[in-house]
């Protein structure tokens, strides 16, 4: 039997499963947030088809999205990522990987993770509009919009609101699966307490 999925992943294998496993689902490890956070960096003014396509690319070129690693390139780095056609050779992208790597760092010292800064801007819960159709999908939100300019005062690149509110609908801050989607039956109501994730 078919299953009734956001229209959007549908007729790409590798999109179905990023849907059915990973989109949408509540995040709260560093590593993987930052992963997911990386990848919509470089995501801004391409389709998320292309990233995903080279995420595995990505991982191998960028220290298994290790971010005291990353943190930590200089420029013979940047010149092996400029050089790696597995990726997306952007220069101002490469460099802005490596400065949120470093501003992500800086976020672990004052707030103990990256997670918990993150998810405090919904105090620790899922947004959910339920939305029928995907033209029901909003492309911000304030919150994603007060994050954006948190971390721009911080120092971040990249961090346009839109660019945010993917970020947060992939790591499950937001829950824009459709209603009538199949995966809303195993993600329950709402999100879950970051304090109790490390």
């Amino acid at each position: 039997m078919k299953k009734n999925r956001c229209s959007w992943a549908e007729g790409n294998p590798q999109m179905e499963t990023y849907h059915d496993k990973e989109w949408g689902r509540p995040c709260f490890d560093d590593r993987k947030l930052f992963e997911f956070f990386l990848l919509d960096t470089f995501q801004a003014g391409l389709s998320w088809e292309i990233i995903l396509h080279k995420r595995n690319n990505f991982k191998k070129a960028f220290s298994n999205f290790n971010l005291a690693e990353i943190a930590r390139y200089k420029r013979g780095e940047q010149n092996r990522l400029l050089g790696d056609s597995g990726i997306i050779r952007n220069k101002r992208k490469i460099r802005a990987a490596i400065i949120n790597a470093q501003k992500v760092l800086d976020i672990q010292k004052e707030y103990g993770s990256f997670a918990k800064y993150l998810w405090s801007f919904t105090n620790g819960k899922t947004l959910d509009a339920k939305p029928k159709r995907l033209k029901d999908i909003p492309t911000t939100s304030k919150e994603a919009e007060a994050m954006s300019r948190d971390m721009r005062a911080r120092g971040f690149a990249f961090v346009g609101p839109t660019t945010i509110y993917a970020f947060l609908q992939g790591i499950g801050m937001v829950n824009d699966h459709l209603v009538s989607c199949f995966t809303r039956r195993s993600l329950g109501e709402g999100g879950q307490d970051p304090q109790d994730h490390k």
